[in-house]
């Protein structure tokens, strides 16, 4: 809302209409609000006071009605104890005094709620592991639009963690899981909360079931959340929202369709989400959100339309205006749509298109509003005008005492309160003025002379007549000496890096101040703020410009300025330097191998450029850009093309050029656009042979997969499979009737759309053994502390042992689920049981185990540990996050904790599901921990600890377990 103040306003005697200080805004009342009121604002600046109405739904508010629940407090309109069906509806207010009326902005006033969610069971939600889950939220009725939405497992404040995996959608409030596994089970809650009202509800619980799968499928991206189309306001921010279900995990990566992202977006919530930050016309358009992963991709786009809430461009403001004068107001609005444009004078709709005025009357005085509107809002711009009339006076405005320089031009300023506009004539002393060559009245009443010398020193007089009256005002004339630059800054020639100096001096007028300016290019350098380059010395106002940069060089202007003249003098700086980047880089042609550049030459920077160098980067190389071979090798400064060799076939690149002279090398050109080599004649050769899969740079061509063969030793036909997975390292073949460690030739090649490679070199391998089939007898043992005992039992006679597991655990306190586990080599029978609890009754057990798996269990054997004792022990608690195994790498079964006391080869070896342990330390010393995980592949790689005990004390050690990557401390 504009509203300004003109010069009449100050003078309180003479009254103004009103202009106003608050205005009704938009307002929700919460329907469980304990203040039962709402307060809509209203207040103007007036002289004399202004009186106030009030109009709801275009009916004038009745404030005397019986029973009403309105009241007016000053300008502000009350409604005590709101009804829903009665005070729901549009509100503005007017303010009136005896210069005219003028009214507010509309505001709504709405009941805000949020009502509980359905007391419905929700349904339980059965997923198999590996595959994708959508959990609804389904919010309850609410106003206004606006929840925000968490979802909570198992109890409350346990919040979801949102990260690749999970996304909860702030639309919809859906919770998205895009590969379920194990750890998801639970029951899930969804919180929708209002921050209008504030108030949150919270959802029924929902059950996720994973279901076990083995082994666990893979599953193509596929996009469950898709923005829409979306209409963003200039300056606003807006979120994007894509997510996709998928195993392995899929990547979100965004693109606008029709250009770059724009510099002001954000890619958050693990790619979830764009933001787009203080959104400009420039940034409408078709945006693409893309979901990949080694299965499959998904694509999803729709536009941003960018439009614009109502902005003055050209407004009108309070004025005098003289009787029977002409006048025009004028207001402009841009905005989109382009807003209609409304007049209202003293709160009436007036049907004129344009306030034009011919002739003023008194009748024309009043207070006027335009409105500009489209469907994103209403913006108001308030004047008053009043007509007047008047005899000439200089009361507020007579004239001044003025300085000018010799040789050089003033004006004197006549400005009489006067209506209608008065004639005016001058006189010099006793001399009356008229124009010549050196000496004009303007049409306005001021005095302009040129050429001034000492000689138009003196007193001066302006005369003002009307048909009301005339009136008359004297001020003088004093001469000074002119400002003439003494010294003048010279051009200078420099390198980046270097310092130099523009010098400048000036003489003046003594009696008079003077302050050096220094521009750039038309520009004021601000020397504080750029005080890391530019310095004024103390003597004589030169400039010191340090640290050179390119952008410092230009047009330099020394301004010297007093209060009543400056003169200026320049010189130019020019800056040598790397050359500027090259722009426009793009591909003009491309094979399997090579692509060929073209680029547009940048800035030499006053050097030659001696060559270019290209570098790329394609999606394996995580952002880092890598210098290309070219074909010619070196490319000579005066090209603007060449062609990069020694590329893969069928992968995605982009290249960038950069330029270097004998000042040194510049920055590198933006990217090109992302561009994919041709597919390859024919495929690579297997080099990898059974090791693991191809790396994508070797896929050559679409459809990559591979072709597995095999046979017995004795056998003469291949069996062949194929496998379509390219991030596929391993086949497994079943068969019931393969014996046991049967000796199998295997051989593998790569095929794509082209065709088919040749065969790795044959690999000998053995179908798997069975696992154990007989159960340890004879399984005995005795306590020997506390905290340790000795179990021993009969070797398994079979063949395949690779060795033992001893499972123990207190027979009332724990769980078998809980047990502490030492496995045993094959070739012994023994093992000491270690960080038992004393007098504690214990269940150990004894199986056998191979690399199909572990045999039955032995019979359990009871175990009483003695009482505990005064003596010294050290307890350890090894804590570690759960290894989360890459989309081609075998599920963790657990893991494997090692205990040896340092200078020590031998320790205690122990087995857990669980990613924490407890160990018991008898004596004071140094220990090696170590940790690894377990898979039906292996073990992984070793993190370890070192720690020196001295005292009883409770460490915590975390590791971050990133297979197959070593442990972390």
């Amino acid at each position: 809302m504009h509203g300004e103040v003109p010069d009449f306003y100050e003078d309180e005697a003479t009254g103004y209409g009103p202009v106003f200080e608050e205005q009704p805004v938009d307002t929700i009342y919460p329907e469980e609000s304990p203040e039962a009121k709402i307060t809509m604002s209203c207040r103007a600046r007036a002289n004399p006071p202004a009186t106030y109405k009030w109009i709801m739904e275009d009916m004038e508010i009745d404030l005397n009605a019986q029973g009403s629940h309105y009241s007016l407090v000053g300008g502000n309109l009350v409604i005590s104890n709101p009804i829903k069906t009665k005070h729901v509806g549009q509100y503005f207010c007017l303010a009136t005094n005896m210069y005219g009326t003028v009214i507010s902005r509309e505001a709504s006033v709405q009941f805000g709620y949020l009502d509980l969610f359905s007391s419905e069971e929700r349904e339980s939600v059965l997923v198999k592991e590996g595959q994708g889950a959508v959990l609804l939220c389904a919010p309850p009725p609410h106003y206004p639009a606006e929840l925000s939405f968490r979802w909570i497992l198992n109890e409350f404040p346990t919040f979801i963690p949102l990260d690749k995996r999970r996304f909860v959608s702030q639309i919809t409030g859906n919770l998205y899981i895009s590969k379920v596994d194990s750890s998801d089970s639970g029951n899930y809650s969804c919180i929708a909360s209002s921050q209008s009202i504030s108030k949150s509800v919270f959802s029924n619980y929902i059950p996720l079931v994973p279901l076990a799968e083995r082994p666990i499928r893979k599953y193509p991206a596929d996009l469950k959340v898709k923005f829409p189309d979306t209409t963003a306001l200039v300056g606003q921010n807006i979120t994007l929202e894509c997510f996709a279900l998928g195993n392995p995990v899929p990547e979100i990566r965004w693109k606008k369709l029709d250009g770059q992202l724009p510099p002001n977006h954000e890619v958050r919530m693990a790619g979830a989400h764009l933001h787009l930050y203080n959104v400009q016309f420039e940034d409408g358009g078709s945006y693409q959100c893309e979901a990949v992963n080694s299965r499959g991709k998904d694509y999803h786009a729709a536009r941003v339309s960018v439009e614009a809430f109502p902005e003055w461009m050209e407004h009108i403001s309070s004025t005098e205006k003289d009787l029977s004068s002409d006048y025009t107001m004028s207001c402009v609005a841009s905005g989109k749509p382009e807003p209609r444009i409304r007049w209202l004078k003293n709160g009436e709709l007036s049907d004129r298109k344009e306030m034009r005025f011919s002739s003023l009357t008194f009748d024309d005085s009043g207070m006027y509003q335009c409105i500009a509107e489209n469907h994103h809002g209403v913006i108001y711009a308030n004047a008053e005008l009043r007509v007047h009339v008047c005899a000439p006076t200089f009361e507020h405005n007579p004239v001044k005492r003025v300085l000018a320089p010799k040789n050089g031009r003033v004006v004197i300023q006549c400005r009489p309160k006067a209506a209608p506009k008065p004639t005016f004539s001058w006189s010099k002393d006793t001399e009356l003025l008229y124009n010549s060559t050196r000496v004009f009245i303007w049409e306005d009443g001021s005095l302009e002379i040129l050429n001034v010398t000492r000689a138009d020193e003196g007193r001066y007089t302006c005369f003002a007549e009307n048909d009301r009256g005339k009136a008359n005002s004297t001020g003088s004339l004093l001469v000074t000496e002119s400002t003439k630059i003494t010294m003048a800054p010279s051009n200078a020639d420099v390198k980046v890096g270097e310092n130099t100096r523009m010098q400048c001096a000036a003489s003046h007028d003594p009696s008079l101040d003077i302050t050096f300016i220094w521009s750039l290019d038309g520009r004021v350098i601000d020397l504080h703020k750029d005080s890391q380059h530019y310095e004024r010395t103390l003597v004589r106002h030169h400039l010191l410009i340090k640290s050179l940069q390119l952008k410092h060089a230009g047009r330099y202007t020394c301004t010297a300025q007093t209060p009543i003249d400056n003169v200026t003098a320049s010189a130019h700086l020019v800056v040598r330097g790397p050359p500027g980047a090259p722009g426009g880089v793009r591909v003009m042609n491309k094979t399997d191998k090579s692509v060929t550049l073209q680029w547009s030459r940048g800035a030499d920077n006053h050097n030659p450029i001696s060559k270019y160098t290209i570098q790329y980067r394609d999606s394996f190389s995580k952002e880092v850009w890598k210098n290309a071979t070219t074909s010619p090798t070196d490319v000579e400064g005066n090209t603007e093309m060449a062609t990069v060799v020694d590329l893969f076939p069928w992968i995605e690149y982009e290249f960038r050029v950069i330029a270097t002279s004998a000042l040194g090398t510049g920055e590198p050109s933006s990217p090109s656009p992302k561009d994919k080599t041709l597919e390859a004649s024919k495929i690579m050769f297997l080099t990898l042979g059974l090791r693991g899969p191809v790396q994508p740079q070797y896929y050559y061509g679409p459809n990559f997969g591979y072709i597995v063969a095999f046979k017995p030793q004795d056998g003469h036909e291949w069996s062949k499979v194929t496998v379509a997975d390219p991030q596929a390292k391993r086949y497994v073949h079943k068969d019931p009737s393969i014996p046991p460690s049967t000796e199998f030739q295997v051989k593998v090649k790569a095929f794509n759309s082209k065709g088919e490679g040749p065969f790795s070199l044959t690999a000998i391998i053995y179908s798997a053994q069975d696992a154990p089939s007989e159960a340890p007898v004879s399984v005995d043992g005795r306590a020997l502390s506390a905290t340790e005992a000795i179990v021993w039992w009969l070797p398994l006679s079979q063949s395949n042992i690779d060795g033992y597991q001893v499972k123990y655990w207190r027979n009332q306190e724990d769980s078998e689920g809980r047990a502490q586990r030492v496995v045993v080599p094959g070739s012994e029978n023994h093992t000491r049981l270690e960080s038992m609890k004393p007098d504690s009754h214990y269940l150990i057990e004894v199986r056998g185990y191979n690399s199909a798996g572990y045999g039955p269990a032995s019979e359990h054997l009871q175990i009483h540990t003695k009482k505990g004792s005064a003596l010294k022990t050290t307890t350890l608690n090894i804590v570690w996050e759960h290894v989360e195994p890459l989309a081609n790498e075998a599920p963790v079964d657990g893991y494997k904790v090692l205990c040896r006391q340092q200078g020590h080869s031998t320790g205690t070896l122990y087995t857990t599901g669980k990613q924490s342990i407890d160990l018991l330390l008898p004596t004071d010393g140094n220990y090696v921990v170590e940790v690894r995980a377990h898979t039906e592949g292996g073990d992984g790689a070793v993190a370890q600890v070192n720690i020196t005990v001295e005292v009883r004390l409770y460490i915590l050690i975390c590791a971050d377990l990133l297979a197959p990557e070593p442990l972390k401390d």
